[in-house]
């Protein structure tokens, strides 16, 4: 385990380091000792099949970039940093996404790129990497609804002036109406899986609309008149 003296020095370090790079490409020591980390955890996650398994391993080497995220948000002045962009996206995978949106926060800010084998934006893969994991959330047994509602409004205005396609807007829409659903909030379900529909008539939200649209006429007519 990490000493409280190592972290606090991870920290700074990676704070200085995001200060010196200002806006140009991020680099020194913490930098490369960083990237030298996420190079063998990146072999291991390729070397890994299970789609479960990478995730378990996700969440077991996060802690160890922590610090060094901490470090960058508090200080960084929007320099390239394909550490920092990469945790984001293991963030998403191993479930973090408070982690994950703290960091894209900074990155659509600054205009921060994602990895090269990313064809789409930052903005286009934060919404829709975040809405898959609230839709698999969602059909979880215990899911924090109230919770995955809060990270899915904070992408939706985070991203509501970039350029994506229409297909993952939709996505993102799915996935607000059916957390807005799971808190009870029958309106803006049904405002937002319109949404979803109008942007992509295959997202595959038909049904469920019709049963909301029934369920807010049952309630309408069960409020007492006058």
């Amino acid at each position: 385990m990490t000493s409280p003296a190592r972290r606090h020095f991870e920290r700074v370090s990676a704070a200085q380091a995001a200060a010196d790079a200002g806006d140009a490409p991020m680099q020194g020591e913490a930098y490369e000792l960083m990237q030298a980390a996420l190079f063998e955890d990146y072999r291991r996650l390729k070397a890994t099949q299970s789609m479960e398994k990478k995730a378990e391993i996700k969440r077991e080497i996060l802690p160890n970039y922590a610090d060094y995220v901490t470090g960058v948000l508090e200080a960084g002045q929007g320099a390239q940093d394909d550490v920092l962009m990469r945790v984001m996206l293991w963030r998403i995978d191993a479930g973090d996404l408070p982690g994950a949106i703290a960091i894209a926060k900074y990155a659509i800010k600054h205009g921060l790129t994602p990895p090269d084998q990313f064809e789409r934006g930052t903005a286009a893969i934060i919404a829709e990497e975040v809405a898959n994991q609230a839709l698999k959330q969602l059909d979880e047994e215990g899911a924090d609804t109230t919770a995955l509602l809060v990270y899915l409004v904070d992408v939706e205005v985070l991203t509501r002036d970039a350029d994506m396609h229409d297909q993952i807007r939709a996505k993102l829409h799915k996935a607000l109406g059916y957390a807005c659903r799971a808190a009870g909030q029958l309106e803006e379900a049904q405002v937002n899986l319109e949404r979803a529909l109008s942007l992509n008539d295959r997202i595959g939200v038909k049904k469920d609309l019709e049963r909301l649209e029934r369920e807010l006429k049952q309630n309408a007519a069960a409020q007492p008149k006058g």
